[in-house]
């Protein structure tokens, strides 16, 4: 009878066990920062754009309100990207033939839409409803930052669920009245006392909840 209990390659089992019990630990806390770091949800995110639209000069400088190219964002889920008819709206008579605007003349004359690239993106397991937020006070720059002062927009915020859920448990510096909600440059955490805030909240009904179910239906 052999004198082995166990065949020989049984030896490494143990060193096997230790090494993994050192080893995924570390892994799967470098797995978790990496996947919630800046990088990984695309803060900074300032993809070239096939038409050179110049949100400082358009929300800036010309003052022009989020809705009139974003019309479906008090309505709905999405805010929609404007359609080629809109940009000539305005551009039939300024600037017609700038080269700029290529693109667009060629979309219009078309019929296909410019191939803008999304910036703001949320997971498709995760939903969020734009009209519920503008409706109830919650402005665009809160989310998207001052896009009236860039020049190529990009994004400013993690969009992660930790980032949502710090507003979900204190809204009140991101609330305004609903007529400020396209003013950028309105400040609520400074222009409104706690008292106000409190009353926008009765008024829009703001209890937000943080039910999974809330945003992964």
């Amino acid at each position: 009878m052999s004198r082995f209990l166990f065949p020989r390659w049984s030896n490494l089992v143990l060193p096997t066990i230790i090494l993994a019990a050192l080893t995924i630990p570390v892994y799967a806390v470098f797995f978790v920062a990496y996947g919630f770091s800046p990088k990984t949800l695309e803060v900074g995110y300032q993809p070239k754009q096939p038409v050179p639209f110049s949100h400082a000069l358009h929300a800036g400088e010309l003052g022009m309100d989020c809705r009139y190219c974003h019309t479906s964002v008090e309505k709905a889920a999405h805010a929609s990207v404007p359609p080629t008819q809109t940009c000539m709206n305005c551009h039939t008579q300024i600037r017609p033939q700038s080269p700029k605007l290529a693109d667009v003349r060629e979309s219009y004359e078309t019929g296909l839409p410019v191939e803008w690239t999304r910036i703001h993106k949320l997971p498709d397991f995760a939903y969020f409803d734009h009209s519920a937020h503008v409706n109830r006070g919650i402005g665009c720059v809160s989310c998207h930052g001052r896009i009236d002062k860039m020049e190529v927009v990009y994004q400013k915020s993690a969009l992660s669920m930790g980032w949502c859920l710090e507003c979900h448990r204190n809204p009140d510096p991101n609330l305004r009245p609903v007529s400020e909600i396209t003013n950028l440059a309105y400040d609520g955490a400074t222009e409104l006392t706690q008292t106000e805030r409190d009353a926008l909240k009765k008024k829009y009904h703001i209890s937000p909840s943080e039910d999974c179910s809330t945003c992964h239906r």
